[in-house]
This record gives C-alpha cells, sequence and structure tokens, in this order.
C-alpha cells in the first residue's frame, strides 16, 4: 500500500474537497477520519491547516446552499429523499424541524456534529423560510468550528506522533488503512443501528390497503373507523395541505404525554413524512411501552398511501 505521505502530497487536497463534499451531499460517507488524517500529517509540512480549511468550507458552501434552496422549492419531497439514503435510524426531520422552527438558524451552529442533524439542517432552513443571508452566516459558522476542530485535532496528534519517528514512519506507512478503517468503522455502526431498528420495526406495519379495507370494513358494519394520526410537523403541511381521511393532527411528543387520552378499543394508525416511516416508527414503539397496544404506523406514510391510489382530504393551513 503507498505510503499515505506520497499520497497527501499529490492529491489529498482534492480527496478532502470531494470527501467532504460527496457527505454533505447526502451519502453516508464520514469525512471526520480524512480531516483527522490531514490534520495529523500537516504535522510533517507536507500539508498545511491553512490549505486544507478553506477546502472544507468551500464544500460545504456548495452543498448546503444547493439543499437550501432544493428545500425552499421542493420542501418535504426533498426531505423524503434524504430519508431514503440515510444509514441513521434517527434522521427522520420531525426532531430537526422542531428544533430549527424553535432555534432558528442557531441550529445550524451545531448541525453539523448531530448524525441526521447534519444532513437535513440546510434544507430545513430553506423549507422555513430562514433568510438566505443568516443561513450563510451560521451554517459557514458552524462548519468552520466543526471542521476546525477535527483537522486541529489532527494536528495535535501529529505533533504528539512526531516525537517518535518509528511510530510517524509507520503512522505514514499505514495511515491510509487506517482512515479506511475508521471509515467503514463508522458505516458499519450506523448499518446495524439501522438493520436493528428494521428488525425492531417488522411485524409493526401496517400496509395502505389493509388500513383501507379497515376504513371500509368500519363504514359497513357500522362501527368506529380506526384512529387515524398525523404526525406531520406543520412546515410539511405547509408544503403537502393533505391528510388521511378523518386524520387527527397530533404532534409526536403531544400523542406521548397525552396518550392516556387515545381510545384504547380501536386501531390507531400512526403516519409521518419519511417514507422509511421513522417517527410514526419511534412513537408507535413508545406507545406500546405505555400500554397501547393496538397501535401501527403506516408503511410509506402519506407518500405511500397517495401512491396506492387512495383518497386524502385537503386541510387547512393557518
Amino acid at each position: 500500500m503507498p505510503s499515505l505521505l506520497h499520497l497527501l502530497v499529490g492529491h489529498t487536497y482534492m480527496v478532502l474537497f470531494v470527501w467532504v463534499l460527496v457527505e454533505q451531499g447526502g451519502v453516508p460517507v464520514p469525512s471526520a477520519p480524512v480531516m483527522l488524517a490531514v490534520g495529523t500529517m500537516s504535522a510533517a509540512h507536507k500539508l498545511h491547516v491553512a490549505y486544507a480549511l478553506p477546502l472544507v468550507l468551500f464544500a460545504c458552501m456548495i452543498a448546503d446552499i444547493s439543499w437550501y434552496y432544493l428545500g425552499k422549492r421542493f420542501g418535504g419531497r426533498v426531505l423524503n429523499l434524504l430519508c431514503k439514503f440515510s444509514l441513521e435510524a434517527a434522521t427522520c426531520v420531525e426532531k430537526t424541524q422542531g428544533t430549527v422552527v424553535r432555534r432558528g438558524a442557531i441550529t445550524l451552529l451545531f448541525s453539523k456534529w448531530v448524525p441526521g442533524l447534519n444532513t437535513v439542517a440546510a434544507p430545513i432552513a430553506g423549507q422555513a423560510g430562514i433568510p438566505f443571508g443568516e443561513f450563510v452566516i451560521y451554517d459557514m459558522a458552524g462548519t468552520l468550528a466543526w471542521a476546525s476542530v477535527w483537522l486541529f485535532a489532527g494536528r495535535f496528534f501529529g505533533d504528539v506522533a512526531k516525537r517518535s519517528h518509528e511510530f510517524f514512519a509507520t503512522l505514514g506507512h499505514l495511515g491510509v488503512l487506517l482512515v479506511v478503517l475508521m471509515a467503514l468503522g463508522v458505516v458499519v455502526y450506523r448499518f446495524m443501528k439501522r438493520r436493528q431498528f428494521v428488525t425492531e420495526l417488522r411485524g409493526l406495519r401496517l400496509e395502505p390497503a389493509q388500513l383501507m379495507a379497515m376504513i371500509g370494513d368500519a363504514e359497513r358494519e357500522g362501527q368506529e373507523p380506526p384512529f387515524i394520526v398525523d404526525l406531520r410537523h406543520p412546515l410539511d403541511v405547509l408544503t403537502e395541505p393533505l391528510v388521511l381521511p378523518g386524520a387527527l393532527r397530533i404532534g409526536p411528543d403531544e400523542l406521548r404525554q397525552r396518550h392516556e387520552l387515545i381510545p384504547r378499543d380501536r386501531d390507531i394508525i400512526l403516519y409521518c413524512t419519511c417514507p422509511s416511516e421513522e417517527t410514526s416508527a419511534k412513537v408507535a414503539m413508545d406507545l406500546r411501552r405505555m400500554g397501547v397496544r393496538r397501535v401501527r404506523p403506516l408503511r410509506g406514510g402519506l407518500q405511500g398511501w397517495r401512491d396506492a391510489g387512495f383518497p386524502v382530504d385537503g386541510v387547512g393551513v393557518i
């Protein structure tokens, strides 16, 4: 395997730029190990943090501004796309939307550090109508802090490693392998978390056709229909003011806090924005722990219901 020192001389600035751009573009390949490696090898004066830092900022600026305008233009459809490609079980946008609405652009100061929030903060900022100038200032300030910590942490490690010439030489030869192993380790960890979540979810999901049949059966027999809850954030309702027939709009936190008001003698059906029904699945699991047994998330959420060709109702948006 070629020495990391040799690789850094000719290609690493470009590798760093492309890697960060790809990660910020939504692909789950962590760039922190690469920034650590660049910072470490800057101790050998083959690379310079002063050159690497602007590249990271530029890559993030390209990706984040693109996501900002996509979120502003397309809203929930962009977030659905990000949910599909995410390996984070906690990536569903509901919590992020709530954070952006409560804290505004300040959220961007720490969004790069939070898995999931890192990916969806920019499009949600656009969806929430945060002014572009304010978005850029806070986003770049947060990116600067995030990139500086990783790069200078690597530089500190490199300065310490330099005290042992043998160790530093070994680090140079094995550096590429270490970076790859670190990145793979993060991806595998996220994949395993995602797989565990999907395993827990299996068997809970309700297909749109099953729900439609339940509604039809209740109408024919004169019984109460399923208790359907729309968990979507108001920002999503603004861009898509539609609900399932008879659905009530209740936020996840409110539903958890007032679970004693949920009818126990009816099927409870939850749906959200994410096509992988992250929020509705988690709320369903929480409610089951609280004793609400007849609760299930709707596969595909509102989009899955519409894709199946079933009817929807309009909703007034204040």
